[in-house]
């Protein structure tokens, strides 16, 4: 793995604490609205739902069965009608709401710092994101992880998400790399991970749990494992 100078990394879930910044936005919507009182639920029990339904609707949006737009709403509108709770107009406020607050969040995944300043000196770094324009501009800056990354890769930029085998030919030709120079690291098994093997790309998947296929592909727990393979 040493060998291989361009390093790519996933955003959410990866270097970015999507869940963590995620539920701290929704909590403050939430309770905004009074939302324990209208559908009758506690925040934990929403969430549980919400989160099955965000995956749900992100893994059609990757495969372009939906989009941009109606992800962005679907996902609260869903939500709603699983409790009974009928309203359009607020599933389309929350829409906005939650894309004007969660991106200003600035948890990052442990040791996320840490591994960037070490393999700087020696790698090309690079992100490959299928999340929005719009917010991962913003979570880049806030968190002031831009400047360690030689190119930032937004797929909706280029019309094209992972797992899709175009969006990592394109990172070769962005970043003027060839396959076997190339490794994606990320949290999820099928953007990410089969993604880039499907790419010829080596992948390292960051989970608290390796997943029952891994004959293709290294598995860490924490980003700080990296500093053994790099």
């Amino acid at each position: 793995m040493k060998k291989r100078k361009h390093l790519f990394f996933d955003l959410d879930n990866t270097l970015w604490d999507f869940n963590k910044n995620s539920r701290e936005a929704l909590l403050q919507l939430f309770t905004e609205h009074h939302i324990e009182s209208r559908c009758g639920v506690s925040f934990d029990e929403f969430m549980k739902v919400y989160e099955a339904i965000n995956h749900q609707l992100w893994e059609q949006y990757s495969h372009q069965k939906i989009a941009k737009a109606e992800l962005r709403y679907q996902r609260f509108y869903q939500t709603f009608q699983f409790f009974k709770y009928e309203n359009l107009a607020l599933s389309h406020q929350w829409a906005d709401d939650y894309l004007k607050i969660s991106p200003y969040k600035t948890h990052l995944i442990e040791g996320a710092m840490d591994i960037l300043h070490y393999l700087k000196p020696n790698y090309h770094l690079h992100i490959i994101t299928n999340g929005f324009k719009e917010v991962q501009d913003i979570k880049l800056k806030q968190c002031l992880l831009e400047p360690h990354f030689n190119t930032i890769i937004i797929s909706e930029e280029h019309g094209v998400s992972k797992p899709d085998k175009q969006i990592f030919e394109l990172a070769q030709a962005l970043t003027q790399s060839t396959a076997d120079d190339c490794v994606m690291i990320g949290d999820n098994l099928e953007a990410d991970i089969f993604g880039a093997i499907n790419a010829q790309w080596k992948a390292i998947h960051l989970a608290e749990q390796a997943a029952s296929l891994q004959d293709a592909y290294l598995h860490i727990s924490k980003l700080q494992e990296l500093k053994s393979i790099f």
